[in-house]
């Protein structure tokens, strides 16, 4: 199976109107950037965005955002979006928030066929609201359920054509745990190797998982705000 496409418009062929993605990355590290331009550029709509995060207003799922592209979104940071809380203000963007713990755990349960678990996190709030609680050595726990996704996106720094992948730094942080829930998982590389040359120790996402892979380019890797100390 041949699994290497062209550029982000040819991996991104099959995603249509209303279907559920996830979005692998942290805060804006390792986001799949070449893929979500190519999203903003064919202006599918009415998206449910599984992520860690919104962006950024220009930059990241912001920009879906900005497009009025994303109808749902499920994360657990969303705080450097303006225009996310404006959507979610008035009423025109649906928003799950979810403790950020228990969305990794349901992402990877969902890549494990695990349909459900419980967990303490959010008991008490606001995210217990409507979910089973049952206690374990006299401590509340909710019932959370699995996420899948109709396609998973992620961007990992090196793999090889059978879709091994090999994540740097924070990039690990959902990206692995997201290619393994998607029905179809696409992954963006830095650089795009024959196989045998990653090192199987290092390998973090095998290339069962991954469906289609190709290898991005000019990434900018922002990050969201930057502090330096003045020189003394």
């Amino acid at each position: 199976m041949n699994k290497v496409v062209e550029n982000a418009e040819k991996a991104i062929e099959g995603i249509i109107d209303n279907m559920t993605l996830m979005l692998g990355g942290f805060g804006l590290c390792g986001i799949p950037e070449n893929c979500i331009s190519a999203l903003v550029n064919s202006k599918i709509k009415g998206l449910t965005c599984i992520s860690n995060n919104a962006g950024v207003d220009d930059f990241g799922i912001g920009l879906l955002l900005q497009n009025h592209q994303v109808k749902k979104m499920i994360s657990s940071y969303v705080g450097e979006n303006d225009e996310f809380e404006r959507q979610m203000l008035s009423g025109e963007l649906e928003v799950d928030l979810i403790p950020q713990g228990s969305l990794a755990a349901r992402c990877y349960m969902g890549g494990a066929g695990v349909p459900a678990f419980f967990t303490p996190a959010g008991y008490g709030t606001e995210v217990a609201q409507g979910k089973e609680i049952r206690y374990f050595d006299g401590k509340p726990h909710l019932l959370e359920s699995a996420l899948t996704a109709d396609f998973a996106i992620v961007k990992a720094w090196k793999g090889d054509t059978m879709g091994n992948l090999i994540y740097k730094g924070t990039a690990r942080n959902f990206n692995p745990a997201m290619a393994m829930a998607g029905k179809i998982t696409i992954a963006e590389v830095e650089e795009l190797v024959e196989p045998g040359e990653l090192d199987p120790n290092f390998i973090h996402t095998p290339g069962v998982f991954v469906q289609r892979i190709f290898q991005g380019v000019n990434y900018e890797k922002r990050i969201e705000q930057k502090t330096v100390r003045q020189k003394a």
